[in-house]
């Protein structure tokens, strides 16, 4: 009998997934890659400048690495890429699901969730930021956001291997499921009548979950029918903005457990 289409389409989605790859590149990247028991390493591509730098990770890591001349750095990355002598071919980690990462340990849990942003660098900093301030995950999209790459791992400078980076097929759908584990939901929108500080205020012992928006476009009208409530930012001044990465750092100050 044949298979209905979606069942292949899911099937052949799997197999995809199953064959993905990511080339990490950069010194830090690749080092917190190699020293993580959680990630299946592929193939190590270096010079000898970078493998005498990153011996201890190697040996940790168990991998045989590939000499490169760094004139001619063989690695499948764009050339342009600040590789600093090292690549590392990997298989994209596995987090898990949001329920079971976002239950918390004991602290008032955080989260950020994205909506549609991707930018890679955007990401990276963000994971950055979130592993900073404690957050339990960040959140992105399956579709319309930046998947794990090497400009993401680099910006992260590390923490994709620490922070936990979960893709979801319908954001709204997280929010609700985060809203019944307890989660207060906050949307930042530069437009919004009250600020974040007021909306937090009496309410840091809550989970809270911070969902941001791509630059320019913002949050989706069904994002922002999902949450508790939407607030800006409070600025010194009459003007100011900043960009997500940035907005996502002083979010998270703001609601950082006292």
């Amino acid at each position: 009998m044949k298979k209905p289409k979606w069942v292949v389409e899911k099937e052949r989605g799997k197999k995809a997934a199953a064959e993905e790859t990511v080339w990490l590149f950069g010194l830090h990247a690749v080092r917190d890659a190699l020293v993580n028991p959680a990630r299946e390493k592929l193939r190590l591509i270096v010079t000898k400048n970078a493998a005498d730098k990153l011996a201890d990770a190697i040996a940790t890591a168990g991998m045989e690495p590939e000499m490169a001349d760094p004139r001619r750095f063989s690695a499948p990355i764009d050339p342009q890429s600040v590789h600093q002598g090292a690549a590392l071919e990997v298989k994209p980690l596995d987090w898990g699901q949001v329920a079971d990462r976002c239950l918390g340990d004991g602290r008032p849990p955080r989260v950020v969730l994205l909506d549609r942003v991707t930018d890679p660098h955007n990401v990276g900093a963000i994971l950055r930021s979130a592993e900073v301030f404690g957050a339990l995950a960040v959140i992105g999209m399956r579709h319309h956001a930046a998947p794990e790459t090497g400009a993401l791992a680099k910006t992260a400078s590390g923490a994709l291997e620490r922070q936990p980076y979960l893709r979801v097929r319908n954001l709204a759908d997280t929010m609700e499921e985060l809203r019944s584990m307890g989660y207060l939901v906050f949307g930042l929108d530069g437009e919004a009548e009250g600020t974040l500080e007021e909306a937090v205020e009496g309410k840091l012992d809550r989970p809270i979950a911070l969902v941001l928006g791509a630059e320019g476009p913002g949050l989706r009208p069904k994002t922002k029918e999902t949450c508790d409530a939407l607030v800006r930012i409070d600025f010194a001044g009459d003007f100011g903005s900043l960009n997500v990465s940035n907005a996502a750092a002083v979010a998270l100050y703001a609601v950082r457990p006292r």
